[in-house]
């Protein structure tokens, strides 16, 4: 795996390391060793899969407080998205910032979505599957969200989103 530094700090895209011939590929999409080399260890408790029948579904943007709090790593099987994250660590260099990855089944990058950051997305595609690696399970007493739309954010989306559910459409504005 490659691991590259992104604009906010703890944020990594990650790319395979692809080893092939006549037949196609083989590389890694997780390694425990590779990643604690790296300097970011981590723990899988849990694999998350999620489907959005429509271009243009927007999932997110949410977070876990507390000991529920996640990191994920974040690959797109099938379609494509636009992936995008907010550090919303205090105690950041980049608080506040935002930054969004063209992940897709082609590419096959990879985002590694630090504790403390809101994560979310919008497909690009009809069709589209995304795939988690978390290293915490989901606490639904402990999950909370920002709006998309945001203006604490003005997040620069590809497209107007198309279909968002009822929740992700009405997290209260943020508040620092």
């Amino acid at each position: 795996m490659i691991f590259s530094e992104t604009t906010l700090q703890d944020c990594l895209t990650i790319k395979l390391e692809r080893r092939g011939d006549e037949r196609g590929f083989f590389a890694r999409f997780f390694c425990l060793q590779e990643f604690s080399e790296a300097g970011y260890p981590i723990e899988i408790k849990q694999a998350n899969d999620s489907l959005s029948a429509e271009k243009g579904t927007l999932r997110g943007m949410h977070y876990q407080i507390g000991e529920a709090s996640e990191t994920k790593i974040v690959r797109c099987l099938k379609g494509a998205i636009y992936d995008v994250v907010i550090d919303l660590r205090s105690s950041s260099q980049t608080y506040l910032k935002w930054e969004g990855f063209h992940l897709d089944a082609e590419n096959r990058d990879m985002v590694r979505v630090p504790k403390g950051f809101a994560h979310g997305f919008l497909t690009l595609e009809p069709d589209t599957e995304v795939f988690y690696l978390v290293d915490n399970e989901y606490s639904p007493d402990s999950e909370r969200g920002v709006r998309w739309n945001d203006p604490a954010f003005d997040i620069d989306w590809p497209l107007q989103p198309q279909v968002i559910s009822d929740k992700d459409d009405s997290w209260a504005d943020f508040v620092p």
